[in-house]
């Protein structure tokens, strides 16, 4: 079942098999099953060793192209393993975007296990994030919406929040507010993952097992993705977290801040765009949740 926007082209077992056997025909005869559809990506699995990955909307085509230019490039930063493509698929006269086959990953998504048990692995995605949030190349992808400085993304937030009716509304835009009062980046653009909340990372044996999803992949500040410690941890989780993070990265009270900020974002965007996705509304009400209710002295650590 798809959580996002419609498909703009159908994607089913025949289209895949049918590009397989024209592209890849080595592979063609493997079993192919499908795994769902997500906001930007049609998935199916493909043997023992492989996911084909297909874009199911124009927004989605320029992304994976990202991933095959930088993905190779990405992995050689981080000690986690990330699903850079293995093999590349090309538009044809009936699909008319670039497609990928990377490896399997053996696990189930981080959102399927239980908030309190991810502490264990919290300073495992901390230091992944650190060796992730490097200067990037001044010709790495950059987005619109992602780590870019809050205020570009304020008019959306108000819109979007109030077309919710959150009943702590109010409260969650008064965290939004303090989060665009706090200093603006002003550093290097750093490699930022893009989207790193729970269902994009990988669990394995109660291990964090690999980072996923590279789609939004970008330039930019890195608090956009540190919006993950209020997305995936309890407290206790989110204080490893940032300590770690912090240790590897140095300390920098506003950058947490505007983390903060982003985790307001990302939760008032899955609750405005993603209502019909239980995944995505539960991740967004346990972000709400541990933005207002959760005791916080992590900014004093």
């Amino acid at each position: 079942m798809s959580s996002g926007p419609p498909a703009e082209v159908a994607i089913d077992l025949e289209l895949v098999r049918t590009l397989l056997a024209d592209q890849h025909p080595d592979l063609a005869d493997r079993p192919l099953s499908p795994l769902g559809e997500g906001w930007d990506n049609a998935i199916f699995r493909l043997g023992q060793h492989y996911l084909v990955r297909l874009p199911r909307r124009q927004a989605a085509a320029g992304l994976v192209a990202h991933e095959h230019r930088w993905l190779p490039e990405v992995a050689r930063l981080v000690d986690l393993p990330v699903p850079a493509p293995v093999r590349h698929g090309h538009p044809t006269a009936y699909f008319p975007w670039s497609w990928s086959i990377t490896r399997w990953i053996e696990g189930r998504p981080a959102a399927e296990s239980p908030v309190a048990a991810r502490a264990h692995w919290a300073g495992v995605l901390a230091r992944f994030a650190a060796q992730l949030h490097q200067p990037a190349p001044s010709d790495a992808p950059q987005s619109l919406v992602r780590g870019v400085p809050l205020a570009l993304r304020d008019a959306t937030l108000r819109e979007r929040l109030s077309s919710v009716g959150h009943p702590r509304g109010d409260d969650l835009l008064a965290q939004w507010e303090r989060a665009l009062a706090a200093p603006v980046y002003d550093g290097p653009p750093r490699w930022v993952h893009g989207d790193p909340h729970p269902l994009n990372m990988v669990v394995r044996r109660g291990s964090l097992a690999a980072v996923i999803d590279f789609g939004d992949l970008t330039q930019g500040d890195p608090a956009s993705d540190l919006a993950t410690a209020w997305q995936t941890f309890s407290w206790e989780g989110r204080a490893a977290f940032v300590v770690r993070y912090s240790q590897l990265a140095g300390r920098d009270e506003a950058l947490w801040q505007r983390a903060r900020g982003w985790a307001v974002l990302y939760a008032v965007n899955s609750l405005a765009l993603s209502a019909d996705s239980p995944q995505f509304t539960a991740i967004a009400e346990h972000t709400v949740a541990q933005l207002l209710e959760a005791p916080d002295a992590l900014l004093s650590r």
